[in-house]
């Protein structure tokens, strides 16, 4: 059983930076693949990043891709969304979501077994 706790969401001014952590318990963090999705208003529940387990391997959804990086601190048994470039669609309910091991698409919500309970990302324009 993994438990996972967002946190750092807030409002942001459109074109600033803003990092996001998940926080897990447990002690076998480093066989969970780890991931981000985010929920809009009115919208289903999308991909956003995910970083595999032992290679650290990382995936983006094309909307993010070169804005938005995921990282994980095994040590501390955090996993990192750092988002830049802030765009007003960006705004969303952002979860952390787990799975132990690997998976096959990473971006299907039901790859993760695990999920915070979300934080607010609010991004101004």
């Amino acid at each position: 059983q993994v438990q996972l706790v967002e946190s750092g969401g807030g409002l942001v001014q459109a074109g600033g930076s803003h990092r996001l952590s998940c926080a897990a318990s447990g002690r076998t963090f480093s066989r969970y693949t780890m991931a981000w999705f985010r929920q809009a208003p009115g919208k289903e529940r999308e991909f956003v990043a995910a970083i595999s387990w032992g290679s650290g391997s990382t995936y983006y959804a094309g909307s993010v891709k070169g804005r938005f990086a995921i990282s994980r601190d095994n040590a501390k048994n955090t996993v990192y969304l750092q988002m830049n470039s802030l765009r007003p669609e960006d705004t969303a309910v952002y979860f952390c979501a787990a799975r132990l091991f690997g998976g096959t698409n990473l971006e299907l919500a039901t790859e993760y077994n695990y999920w915070g309970q979300g934080t607010q990302v609010t991004a101004s324009s």
